[in-house]
């Protein structure tokens, strides 16, 4: 992989990891794309750069993260079905890793977006703000999420379904999407890195530097693009998007 690569890569993920349109999955398609090959090396490089999009939400909450212990625990709380299922199933989602795989779950997430939005058209939101939301639904929401361990699914899209089901509006739901990531993806950087360190060599390390740098730029500009966004539309488009992607993909990618 060269530099140039991992900078298209950073991009992607900056710019997917918090929209509800899978940031593993577009990066197992864009490597696709670029006719990288999924060695171990470059899925640990995948499950990586994500941690410059894990500094953009400190960087954008540290205000929130710093003076609010209590949403801190409610974070642990939704963390802890993703937690124990990814460690006991660590080897099997790996497997899925996979073009196909992804083209499929991104229509599934799609289709799913759309019958939740219509579902909820009318429906008001319960949670006032994202103070109100209860351990309770911090837990609930995080098994949702759980289901995100299957690349393509999304683990933004997961946890805004989840909290839009669970009565939040858009915009605490997406919040707390984002905030969710701090402990789920530093637990699968750390594991994955933990599990693979062998695999890198030190070109590896540039390119996930380069990677790291580029994704955190991007996530600072998906993060207030979407909040922007959603203040005056659903998430609908996104639906939308996530099946076109799908389908395009299944037709023109290898299987």
């Amino acid at each position: 992989m060269t530099i140039f690569e991992s900078v298209i890569l950073g991009i992607v993920e900056g710019l997917s990891e918090f929209l509800p349109i899978s940031s593993t999955g577009h990066l197992i398609l864009a490597s696709a794309l670029l006719k990288l090959k999924q060695t171990d090396a470059h899925k640990v490089f995948e499950v990586t750069i994500q941690s410059g999009a894990i500094l953009a939400v400190v960087y954008i909450y540290r205000r929130q993260l710093a003076s609010r212990s209590d949403l801190l625990l409610k974070l642990g709380a939704a963390f802890i079905p993703t937690g124990v299922l990814g460690y006991l199933f660590y080897r099997i989602v790996k497997s899925f890793f996979h073009p196909s795989v992804v083209s499929y779950t991104l229509i599934a997430g799609g289709a799913a977006f759309i019958v939740i939005e219509r579902y909820l058209k009318d429906r008001p939101a319960a949670a006032g703000s994202l103070q109100d939301v209860s351990y309770k639904k911090a837990f609930t929401i995080g098994v949702i999420q759980s289901i995100s361990m299957i690349p393509g699914v999304s683990r933004s899209g997961a946890t805004i379904m989840g909290g839009l089901l669970v009565g939040m509006d858009r915009k605490d739901a997406a919040e707390f999407s984002f905030l969710l990531a701090l402990p789920t993806m530093l637990a699968a950087t750390a594991y994955d890195i933990h599990k693979n360190f062998g695999v890198f060599s030190f070109g590896d390390w540039q390119n996930i530097l380069a990677g790291f740098i580029t994704s955190f730029l991007f996530a600072v500009i998906a993060i207030k693009a979407l909040l922007k966004f959603i203040t005056s539309h659903t998430f609908i488009p996104f639906g939308i998007y996530r099946i076109a992607a799908g389908i395009l993909f299944l037709l023109f990618l290898p299987s």
